[in-house]
């Protein structure tokens, strides 16, 4: 819930906040019976109406109130946006209720505008109620609830299964829950967000279960969001208790970081459905941490996992991008599914990733999701898929909005880090669609030295079962760049099966700088009925030159490609946090080093060395940044080869020399990889990294 640190992840500090002594959960007057906590909630005030006697709740008690959640939940939440900031306040929400019906989110089918923490005063009132931030919200909560329903959307609020909420802010519901339940209520929330810091150690179930009891008691249908970071396996014992539960610990606005929290909840498809929800929390899609690519892989994970859809971006600044992204009817359609079935991973290897959900009706959904940082072709077929034997299938990208027909095969070239959606039909009608062509590259072209010529292979074949008429192949440079075909680039028909295969030479000019860029390769052709088809993959390539001869310092090199766990990787500084130039000097077991990288496993930077090296060199350990917490490992590979690895370092060891023979090699990757138990705290340099050419 709270603001990232690169110290202590979130995930970390509601650990300690949770871990308090037994002395203060006897000066709370605070035990772990939901008895007991009404007893000390009628003690702080709230009254023997607000907290009627029962008995301890049965842990197999039925869901909160029937037809509630029927699909994952959609809808806005302000906290990856706003945090506790001045601009979360009533204006702010009764702007996103507008938006919702203005921009059609509405009508796309987000209804939930919740708030989250830093809504209320530091302290109850007298009477033991939660009071409204006189600041943020003059008119009270009721006020903002009303609004918000005129608008004909729902309202939901945001408190802590604890003594405080996670930010400290205000006060949470342990010991209150049936007063606090009574309130919300009675301003008319629809949504309970329930977190779980400063729980004073309490049995995670049990305060769950008796939130869920005081929602129950006060007679009004509330969807009830479990908010305990998975510490205690929600998926296994919550769907009796709350309509979703958080999977993990808090998503923040980096790659990384969706990605892990992607990888968590995805094997948990077996415990989602209607009513009850995996929540690998909130969307970051429009925080400007990310591409646009990313953003769309991002939502359509979420989509594919059937997870809640609670937007995370204040829609106030929200680009035409983000809009198009959050309010992609066919991509929710999947989220939203009747069936209410999670989607199951099929394969995952070497960044390649198939995800295959069932809808209602018999289609599947089908994922082809590229979590590397280059293209990849990723395949699979309808069967796999769990589709039935068919003569063949209706191909419906939900990205572009487009109809082909495949024989079976589902393959793309897929971009980096991005992600295609198809809904497959074993459609009786799939003559009438045009055929699927794929396109895609032969091979990774390698870094090109700037002056020079070099050559890629490109494949474009037919996937359908009637042939592609016209067939044309493009391939076209930054200006400046020569691109020229070595082989045909035309076909009057690519039969069914039929690859077409051409080669190309290509050539960044003289006064290019070292960096990144981008070919575009291009298809066109038309099906048997007229129908034309245009295709574009952007090809990365990356443009270098040689390293100097002599000895020269990693950080003085310009890396081919760099990915970073927490972060981007920094020159001469520690990785600090998820801004560029926000560490301090490197410093590894209290040595301090002048040059080198900082990096946070899991880290992999890259650097051209085009045969002229002979050594890489490094002193390498965990920045001292950490407290001497942290676990991690360092290794190099040259060209595809690994030639050096430390072996576990902790924030406890002084600085390793890592060295390495890298002759002859082309590329030379130095990569961090944590310590085998998660990568909190994993802060890792590469202090005094240097090449020997």
């Amino acid at each position: 819930m709270r603001p990232h640190s690169p110290l202590t992840p979130p995930r970390a500090r509601r650990r300690m906040a949770g871990a308090l002594s037994a002395a203060l959960l006897c000066t709370a007057g605070l035990t772990a019976g939901p008895a007991a906590a009404r007893t000390a909630e009628a003690a702080a005030g709230a009254g023997p109406a607000a907290a009627p006697a029962r008995g301890p709740a049965s842990p197999h008690a039925p869901r909160l109130p029937d037809g509630l959640a029927k699909t994952p939940p959609m809808g806005f939440n302000n906290w990856n946006s706003t945090h506790c900031r001045a601009d979360f306040n009533e204006a702010m929400i009764k702007g996103i209720a507008d938006l919702f019906v203005e921009k059609g989110l509405k009508a796309a089918g987000y209804e939930y505008v919740n708030l989250d923490d830093c809504w209320a005063e530091p302290e109850r009132d007298a009477n033991g109620k939660l009071v409204p931030n006189a600041a943020r919200f003059p008119n009270g909560i009721k006020a903002v609830a009303d609004y918000v329903h005129s608008k004909g959307l729902k309202f939901g609020i945001y408190t802590s299964a604890g003594t405080r909420t996670c930010a400290q802010a205000m006060p949470g519901a342990l010991g209150h829950e049936y007063s606090d339940a009574r309130q919300f209520a009675d301003w008319g929330v629809d949504y309970l967000k329930y977190d779980n810091c400063n729980n004073q150690g309490v049995d995670a179930k049990q305060r769950y279960i008796t939130m869920r009891d005081a929602l129950k008691a006060t007679g009004r249908p509330i969807v009830y969001s479990i908010c305990e970071w998975g510490e205690n396996k929600p998926w296994e014992w919550a769907a009796d208790v709350g309509h979703l539960w958080r999977t993990t610990g808090d998503i923040s606005d980096v790659w990384e970081s969706m990605l892990t929290i992607f990888k968590a909840n995805a094997p948990l498809a077996r415990y989602a459905g209607p009513g009850h929800w995996n929540d690998p929390d909130m969307l970051e899609v429009g925080n400007g941490g990310m591409t646009d690519t990313e953003y769309r892989s991002h939502f359509s994970l979420w989509s594919m996992m059937a997870a809640p859809l609670l937007i995370g971006t204040d829609l106030r600044k929200a680009t035409p991008a983000t809009y198009e992204i959050l309010a992609n009817r066919e991509v929710l359609a999947v989220d939203q599914d009747a069936l209410g079935k999670q989607a199951e991973v099929l394969a995952s290897e070497g960044g390649r990733w198939v995800l295959s959900k069932p809808l209602a009706g018999g289609d599947r959904a089908v994922a082809l999701f590229n979590e590397s940082d280059r293209p990849q072709r990723i395949a699979t077929t309808a069967k796999d898929a769990g589709l039935p034997q068919a003569g063949g299938y209706r191909l419906r990208d939900l990205w572009k909005h487009r109809d082909t027909h495949t024989g079976g095969e589902i393959a793309a070239t897929v971009p980096a880090r991005g992600t295609l959606v198809y809904r497959v039909s074993a459609d009786r009608q799939w003559p009438q669609y045009p055929p699927a062509v794929e396109t895609g590259i032969a091979r990774d072209p390698a870094p090109v030295e700037i002056g020079t010529e070099a050559r890629l292979g490109t494949l474009t074949r037919n996937l359908g079962q009637a042939p592609a008429l016209d067939v044309k192949i493009g391939l076209k440079g930054p200006q400046g760049w020569r691109v020229e075909p070595v082989t045909p680039t035309e076909d009057a028909a690519l039969p069914p099966g039929r690859t077409l295969a051409t080669a190309w030479k290509f050539a960044p000019p003289a006064g290019a700088k070292p960096g990144a860029y981008e070919l575009t390769l291009t298809t066109d052709y038309r099906s048997p009925r007229g129908q034309r088809v245009t295709d574009a993959l952007a090809v990365p390539v990356y443009a270098v030159v040689p390293p100097p001869a002599g000895t020269s310092y990693a950080s003085d090199l310009t890396p081919v490609t760099a990915t970073n766990g927490w972060g981007p990787v920094e020159r001469d500084m520690s990785v600090g946090g998820p801004q560029a130039g926000d560490g301090v000097p490197l410093r590894i077991g209290g040595v301090p080093f002048a040059k080198g990288l900082g990096a946070h496993a899991p880290s992999d930077i890259t650097y051209y060395t085009g045969g002229r090296c002979s050594t890489f060199a490094a002193q390498v350990g965990v920045d001292d940044e950490t407290g001497d917490r942290g676990s991690v490992s360092f290794e190099v590979w040259a060209d595809g080869q690994r030639v050096a690895d430390s072996g576990k370092l902790t924030g406890t060891d002084p600085a390793k020399t890592v060295s390495a023979s890298v002759a002859g090699a082309g590329t030379v990757r130095l990569v961090v990889l944590d310590g085998g138990d998660g990568v909190q705290f994993d802060h890792a340099d590469w202090a005094d990294a240097r090449f020997s050419c």
